[in-house]
């Protein structure tokens, strides 16, 4: 998919998969060149899947968060530094205690020139022995999005103090601002 322009400036969309939406969603709404974050599912065989659907792990679908970007202002490659920054993706099916198949390493490319980065992306982190373990992330072409139910949208942002916002996602995210600073939303 070719950034698009909106009259607003361009727009450039990346779909990706990392253990728990709302830790995905929380990190990059704090990017500065994100648009807007959805979180949802995607990859799977069930139509319009549900939450609980998603959550036997039979579906196939992994939860995501589809970002969109102004590429004029972060790059693709910048996002997907990130990505890898901010979970585990030598683990398969898994991020900490969310175990199962909708919690896995994955990136939805919309683009050839984002299949190609994102290949250049794990080579990279390879070749710096970046990991201890052999990087397990998924890459694949963008199959259907389908957005999570209206609770999930900023669940961290609406719900600080849920104990697995606590103790999972705000270490996440305090990580990822001292990290990226420079990259912060003003």
């Amino acid at each position: 998919m070719a950034p698009e322009n909106t009259g607003k400036g361009l727009r450039e969309t990346a779909t990706l998969g990392g253990g728990c939406f709302w830790c995905l969603e929380a990190v990059f709404d704090g990017l500065s060149g994100v648009l807007s974050v959805e979180s949802g599912y995607s990859g799977g065989r069930l139509p319009n899947p549900t939450y609980e659907d998603i959550c036997g792990g039979d579906t196939g679908h992994a939860e995501v968060v589809r970002v969109s970007f102004d590429p004029a202002v972060i790059t693709y490659a910048d996002l997907l530094d990130v990505f890898f920054a901010i979970h585990d993706p030598t683990t398969l099916n898994a991020q900490g205690n969310d175990i199962g198949t909708q919690y896995r390493s994955v990136i939805f490319y919309h683009s050839p020139e984002q299949k190609n980065a994102a290949e250049a992306a794990v080579a990279r982190l390879v070749a710096a022995r970046a990991f201890d373990r052999p990087i397990v992330t998924e890459i694949a072409e963008a199959p259907p999005f389908y957005m999570a139910e209206p609770y999930h949208q900023e669940y961290f942002e609406r719900n600080p103090r849920q104990p697995y916002c606590q103790y999972v996602v705000s270490p996440k995210v305090a990580k990822f601002r001292k990290q990226f600073a420079a990259r912060l939303k003003s």
